[in-house]
């Protein structure tokens, strides 16, 4: 829903909660979620609205809000055991500098203030050490700054300070999240900051009805903390889609030829492009696909990109579809080609009546609002479509992997035949328990695949490193390299024991290596496992979704016999550990690790 993305109307949306909420809830499948809100202050209207934001990204909060003000109680004790009974899938931590403690006084000794700040950085560690208890992902807010300042510009440098007070505890709260990959930052600072700390702090607010913001930014909070979640569960967008005439650079470079767009230094328009051409040079850096999709002559249009200062060159982007076709169409098959769906897409353009027949006829594809030129920046960074809870170096390569696809599939046209086509590949899978050393990645594999996912549950970092060291289950990740090079750790499964018996609780597997062998790979080895632990039986469990009916009879592909189905399409499979059995895959060698 439109209303929902950067830059959009908070009035409106405190306005006309109840009929987005129903008209949200209408959606079809919707993802539910335990989310559970601890108060350092009040949080009615902060947990309505992100309920919206979180229905918007198809996820159905079911909430757990905590009595006012006692976040450390509930978590430090959950005396009554109601947060534990609850067991929530996010916990957020939702306090601000009205709940910091120790403060330094005027009259403190600088040995007295570095004591109140120790006694307050243990108290909070304490607290979020406790919370691992509860093995969920915890999304905690930094402070933001103070609204006066005693000291002026020295309030942020002497000891007794509490600008200087508040910076340090970010700091450490910073260094706490580097540390603990379950525990997520909440920038409130930042969101404070952004729209001036006079603002963000309503004096009014807090004395009449002990809300820590203005109401008027509530949406903008729930926008930013809805992030974090959408990012957990795996429901940030993937790649982007752009135009190029006044989208990428100024003009129409049709009409004036590449040398006389206007980008580069020269010009505030230019300027304003090669921001934008950095901020996206910078996304593609952390694994965002690029792509282009502009009614312009192919060869005109890549002149663009040869300029000095074109930040952004051809070989940055994965697709490049400059026609006269429908951009509908170019959208679609560019979706088809990088093998993911119109929802993980992001199309920008400057044109209005290009973005209202995207929205109208390819719905799942966000289609951004632009302004000015020089607002483009901000309206991409503050939609948050592609915020990373963790960046990993699989991340960083994804796009040259995406590359290596492409090379996989210009080969795969001179074979006739494509058990031969395989064999070429001269693939390798490395295969192995999960470790700490993979287990970043394993989770976010877990959260982020939908497709070859055969029940789409997920499975939080702290839930994994207990899997590591848990001797009732089966774990196993799968590494796939080839003559093109490393696609990195693209499948995973988890597998309970239960006497002789183990049930398939995950098996997921990155859509861009599927049917390539690798699942008959992965099934043998785990096979061999089971073998050796005893197991005589594995059972497997498919739960359809929208987005995996391309799985709907996996297990009966690989030999496993369908016990059971209900309604849904929801089914149960059985197979049969044979004596002696012909393994599944012919076509590449498997490395156990």
């Amino acid at each position: 829903m439109q209303c929902f993305d950067y830059p959009f109307d908070s009035a409106l949306i405190l306005k006309k909660k109840r009929a987005l909420r129903r008209e949200l809830l209408a959606c079809e499948g919707l993802v539910p979620k335990k989310i559970a809100i601890l108060s350092g202050s009040t949080v009615g209207e902060i947990k309505n609205i992100l309920e919206l934001f979180l229905l918007n990204a198809g996820i159905r909060p079911e909430f757990y809000v905590g009595d006012y003000a006692l976040f450390y109680e509930q978590l430090m004790f959950d005396a009554d055991g109601a947060l534990r009974a609850f067991a929530p899938d996010v916990i957020y931590i939702h306090t601000s500098a009205h709940n910091l403690g120790n403060l330094p006084l005027q009259s403190d000794s600088p040995a007295q203030t570095e004591e109140k700040f120790a006694a307050e950085c243990a108290r909070w560690q304490q607290m979020w050490k406790a919370a691992e208890r509860f093995g969920c992902p915890v999304i905690q807010n930094n402070f933001e700054l103070p609204g006066v300042r005693v000291m002026g510009n020295l309030d942020a440098v002497d000891a007794h300070g509490r600008v200087r007070f508040v910076n340090r505890m970010n700091t450490m709260a910073a260094e706490w999240a580097a540390e603990h990959p379950n525990f997520y930052l909440h920038d409130l600072c930042w969101l404070s900051a952004s729209v001036g700390v006079d603002q963000w702090c309503a004096p009014a607010a807090w004395y009449a009805y002990k809300y820590a913001l203005d109401m008027q930014y509530i949406p903008l909070l729930c926008h930013s903390v809805s992030g974090i979640i959408k990012s957990i569960f795996g429901r940030s967008k993937k790649a982007l889609v752009l135009d190029l005439d006044n989208t990428l650079w100024g003009g129409v470079i049709g009409d004036d030829g590449p040398e006389g767009i206007e980008l580069g230094m020269e010009t505030p328009t230019g300027m304003a492009y090669t921001e934008l051409q950095r901020y996206i040079k910078e996304l593609s850096g952390m694994g965002v696909l690029l792509n282009v999709c502009s009614k312009n002559e192919d060869s005109t249009a890549r002149e663009g990109f040869r300029r000095a200062d074109s930040v952004l060159k051809e070989e940055d982007f994965l697709c490049f579809k400059a026609n006269w076709e429908p951009k509908t169409h170019n959208i679609a098959a560019i979706a088809k080609e990088i093998n993911i769906l119109p929802d993980s897409l992001v199309f920008l353009d400057d044109n209005p009546a290009e973005r209202e027949i995207v929205r109208q006829e390819l719905p799942a594809v966000t289609v951004p609002e632009l302004t000015a030129a020089e607002e483009y920046v901000r309206i991409l960074d503050r939609g948050g479509w592609f915020e990373p809870t963790a960046v990993s170096a699989d991340d960083r390569r994804r796009s040259e992997m995406y590359r290596q696809n492409a090379q996989r599939a210009a080969a795969q046209q001179s074979f006739g035949d494509y058990s031969e086509y395989l064999r070429s590949l001269e693939m390798r899978c490395e295969a192995g328990a999960f470790d700490a050393e993979h287990a970043e990645r394993i989770t976010q594999l877990i959260n982020k695949t939908n497709q070859f996912n055969l029940t789409t549950r997920r499975y939080s970092a702290a839930e994994v490193e207990t899997l590591m060291r848990d001797p009732g289950y089966i774990t196993l990740y799968g590494r796939l390299i080839d003559k093109f090079g490393d696609n990195g750790i693209v499948t995973a499964i988890i597998g309970r024991k239960n006497g002789t018996v183990l049930d398939i609780e995950l098996w997921i597997m990155s859509c861009r290596t599927f049917k390539r062998d690798l699942e008959y790979a992965m099934f043998d080895r785990l096979v061999e496992i089971c073998r050796c632990a005893g197991i005589r039986t594995i059972c497997g469990h498919y739960l359809p979704t929208a987005k995996n009916l391309l799985v709907a009879d996996f297990y009966a592909t690989i030999g496993f016999e369908k016990v059971s189905e209900d309604a849904s399409g929801a089914a149960d499979f059985r197979y049969e550990i044979p004596e002696t059995r012909v393994l599944l895959n012919q076509v590449m060698d498997t490395i156990s690790l």
